[in-house]
């Protein structure tokens, strides 16, 4: 199950169609030649505007298209106690309407232009972005910036937009014997009112329960100027972007930056060892342990870059050390690792392995957790695999750059948890200062201390194995 985030995404995308397509001796070479200055991935311009937004622009002339994308430091991590759901129903309702424009007539106005726009709830942020043609960014300009200031929320629509959302629900959640089980094993290691063990979208009791003013009043209190980044890149004069960016953003009433004001992790699990039966199990089996991890925001933040690395050694692919036990010892139909240094507070890390229908449960936790005691007993990875990892990660960079999304999400991703730019811009470079004795320490201080989670997803009559721990 990874949880990444978006420029985590990019940057696996990336790697990935890199290792496909770069030759075996490029992959070999130093990504950047020594004597040689790292360059920043976009060359973004970042301002504050007066009312406290913070403003990137990347100038890209690859197409004549713009790509505005505007983020809330607040996501579903910032829910009110007993109300999960709330930013993401906010998220739906910022489409009825505001001051010039009418309900629903936002995406139609972008569609009419040869545009496409949507919006998006995560965790840390909820976003808002829209792609058109070039000469159009004063028009969605004026369109986002004039829901952020004055979104309408109206009481009327309310009703009909929680059907859509517990419609919602149903399909990508209550259908899925794999997402319900992946909700619930988030709600037994952090608690099921743990800002971290909350489903985005919100328990299915609580989203009823939302009312006109939960929604009214995240809006004001949230979506402030100073909790929000406005990310644009495309083909237009950087003099043209910010004389748009000043009229019609900076016309936004000032406000300050919101904490978020998340707990802690629990000191210890709630429900270390979670299982779940489904009769609608028709494929194979899913095993996860979990363990709490510090981030680039929260605990030992020195931590996160050699965390990534270590991720994606030993669950990142085919030349992972997952991947040559499970996979190829002919346990496992597929393997995997996750892990986003990029996370407002806590996150965790969390290794999962689809096992093969033939194979029992037991000799695939057995074998999952041999390897992590192995790591751990050897005192980290090699220095090979290391540079190996590193490689993979950074040889791809570039690829990023072609995507018209990829600035606006791996920028605005970071600068609304909080990151300065420099984290995004030279991602590359503070990978390729890793070193094996910093993920040895990672690797020690949180696969081999930190509180962990486990658990199964399995068929109906199939009873979970004992627990094995590293």
């Amino acid at each position: 199950m990874s949880r990444m985030t978006r420029r985590a995404a990019l940057q696996a995308a990336a790697a990935c169609a890199a290792a496909a397509t770069l030759p075996a001796e490029a992959l070999a070479q130093p990504a950047t030649p020594a004597g040689v200055t790292e360059r920043p991935l976009f060359g973004a311009t970042l301002r504050t505007l007066p009312n406290g937004l913070r403003v990137a622009f990347v100038e890209n002339r690859r197409a004549p298209v713009v790509a505005q994308y505007a983020y809330v430091a607040a996501g579903g991590g910032e829910d009110p106690a007993g109300k999960s759901g709330v930013a993401h129903f906010l998220e739906h309702m910022m489409f009825k309407g505001s001051p010039q424009v009418a309900s629903g007539e936002f995406s139609r106005r972008v569609a009419r232009e040869g545009g496409n726009d949507n919006a998006f709830t995560s965790r840390d942020v909820t976003g808002y972005f829209q792609h058109v043609e070039a000469s159009r960014l004063d028009l969605v300009a004026m369109m986002e910036a004039d829901r952020f200031a004055a979104a309408r929320i109206p009481a009327d629509e309310v009703e009909p937009e929680r059907q859509v959302i517990l419609e919602e629900r149903a399909q990508r959640t209550s259908s899925s014997p794999r997402a319900l089980f992946f909700e619930g094993f988030q709600a037994a290691m952090w608690g099921r009112q743990h800002w971290a063990g909350r489903p985005i979208i919100g328990w299915e009791e609580e989203i009823r329960a939302i009312t006109h003013a939960d929604l009214v009043e995240f809006h004001r209190a949230r979506y402030a100027a100073g909790n929000a980044v406005l990310v644009v890149t495309g083909a237009v004069p950087s003099d043209s972007f910010w004389q748009v960016a000043e009229a019609k953003w900076g016309a936004l009433p000032p406000g300050p930056p919101v904490p978020r004001n998340r707990a802690a992790p629990p000191a210890e699990i709630p429900e270390p060892r979670y299982s779940r039966n489904d009769p609608r199990l028709r494929g194979e089996a899913v095993f996860l342990r979990d363990w709490q991890a510090p981030s680039l925001t929260a605990g030992e933040t020195r931590l996160g870059e050699p965390l990534e690395v270590l991720r994606h050694l030993l669950g990142g692919g085919t030349g992972s050390r997952l991947h040559h036990a499970l996979v190829e010892g002919g346990l496992a139909v597929s393997v995997g690792a996750s892990y986003d240094s990029d996370a407002a507070s806590w996150t965790d890390f969390g290794i999962s392995a689809v096992p093969r229908r033939e194979v029992a449960p037991e000799r695939v936790e057995q074998a999952m957790m041999a390897e992590v005691k192995r790591l751990l007993d050897g005192g980290g990875p090699t220095e090979a695999e290391v540079a190996r990892a590193i490689r993979q990660m950074t040889a791809g960079a570039l690829l990023a750059l072609d995507g018209l999304g990829a600035a606006p999400r791996m920028i605005g991703g970071a600068l609304a948890i909080g990151l300065p730019l420099e984290t995004v811009e030279f991602w590359p470079a503070r990978l390729r200062a890793v070193t094996r004795d910093q993920v040895a320490e990672a690797a020690e201080a949180v696969l081999g201390k930190a509180p962990s989670a486990s658990g199964w997803l399995l068929p109906e009559g199939v009873p979970a194995p004992a627990e094995v721990r590293a």
